[in-house]
């Protein structure tokens, strides 16, 4: 039998579980405890009701939130894009031309450097509290480098995204309608194996909407579930796209007519915004009180890739949120826990309940909103996941 572990003197516990505590979307409790056994948690309350344990960890009066759950990364890359950036930063635009120099970068790469790059990241997640996260293929696009960027990533989690279609590969630049034959046919079958999701990143100078329709739509047929790159850099099909197909997200969600608004807001598809690519390319900010008060589930999530939003800190993207964002530090922090989970459709992960999988975060703080009220400071001082504290 599993040994049990209750960590007590919590000054607020974030369940995520409005039925708890004060009712409130967060469910936060004061003063509170939570047990765990083996991998999940058992049970959560106030400290002074809390039961009999095998281990005891005393949290000093400090907050414990769920483990953030990033649903969108862009982790198995080699180079990085430093001197884009530094360009950028003097004047120049993003477009999507940008992701050719690290396709070239990754394809050069051996599977040790892939794998090291990406442990790399993952630490850097994991110290930040970063307990799940998703990462995607579509910097090899050929039928063997997005095969091996996924069988790589499905050695470190199971939320593996096959991106193909991210741009049209630079070796079919003049045939679009080839690539997406080989992205729906040889490319497919290829990485089907390691994947759960397929994404495709639908804007102007990538795929259009029925490029984006037909690639989506034959991962559906061989068992991956959609989610899109939609609405980033203009206004476009995407998102309405997301939601004819039943994408479990649609990501960046930046330029949104009222009827894309109206349609995520009736759909079970998550908005995801991803604030670090805005930050990065001085882009326009998604509003996300636009969409949260339509009524739409939205999830906060770090993009990191090393492009547009070399980030893999979600208190950073927490805090970004808050002031640019127009979301409130409980709404920011909900993103990018619970909204991470429903962007994943996951019940397991994004909550501190009973039954859920025991992956919390101890922040060197009384309270969660510290993450957006102390931005830039590593407030991250714990980290269990499943059951087990790796930070």
């Amino acid at each position: 039998m599993s040994s049990s572990t209750v960590i007590t003197d919590i000054a607020t516990l974030v369940t995520n579980d409005p039925s708890l505590g004060d009712n409130s979307p967060l469910g936060l409790i004061q003063d509170a405890a939570v047990v765990i056994e083996g991998d999940r948690v058992v049970w959560t309350g106030e400290s002074s009701k809390a039961p009999a344990t095998d281990n005891r960890v005393d949290a000093g009066g400090r907050a414990v939130i769920p483990g953030f759950v990033d649903s969108h990364s862009h982790l198995v890359f080699a180079g990085d894009r430093t001197q884009e950036f530094n360009a950028r930063m003097s004047g120049r635009s993003y477009t999507a031309g940008g992701i050719r120099t690290t396709v070239a970068a990754t394809r050069a790469a051996s599977d040790a450097e892939l794998e090291a790059n990406l442990t790399r990241y993952l630490g850097e997640a994991l110290r930040q509290g970063t307990t799940t996260f998703e990462t995607k293929s579509g910097y090899g696009l050929t039928v063997e480098d997005e095969a091996r960027a996924l069988r790589i990533a499905s050695r470190h989690t199971e939320e593996v995204t096959y991106l193909g279609a991210h741009i049209v590969s630079p070796d079919l630049a003049d045939d679009p309608a080839a690539y997406v034959a080989l992205v729906t046919g040889e490319m497919l079958d290829a990485c089907a194996p390691y994947a759960r999701w397929i994404d495709v990143f639908c804007e102007k100078g990538a795929f259009d909407g029925d490029q984006a329709r037909a690639i989506l739509t034959a991962g559906k047929a061989r068992g991956l579930h959609p989610r899109i790159h939609a609405n980033q850099l203009s206004y476009g099909p995407g998102v309405q796209l997301a939601v004819e197909l039943d994408a479990a997200s649609a990501d960046h969600c930046t330029h949104l007519t009222d009827a894309d608004v109206d349609a995520l807001a009736h759909s079970a598809t998550v908005a995801t915004l991803l604030p670090g690519a805005e930050f990065s390319t001085r882009a326009e900010w998604p509003d996300a009180r636009r969409l949260l008060d339509a009524g739409v589930t939205v999830a906060l999530s770090t993009d990191c890739n090393p492009g547009s939003s070399f980030t893999s800190s979600v208190p950073f993207c927490v805090a970004l949120a808050v002031r640019d964002m127009g979301m409130t530090p409980d709404e920011a922090v909900w993103s990018a826990t619970a909204g991470g989970a429903a962007a994943l459709r996951r019940t397991d992960i994004g909550r501190l309940s009973p039954g859920a999988r025991a992956d919390l975060v101890l922040l060197d703080a009384p309270s969660h909103v510290h993450l957006a009220y102390r931005p830039g400071v590593p407030l991250v001082t714990g980290v269990w996941r499943r059951g087990v504290r790796e930070v």
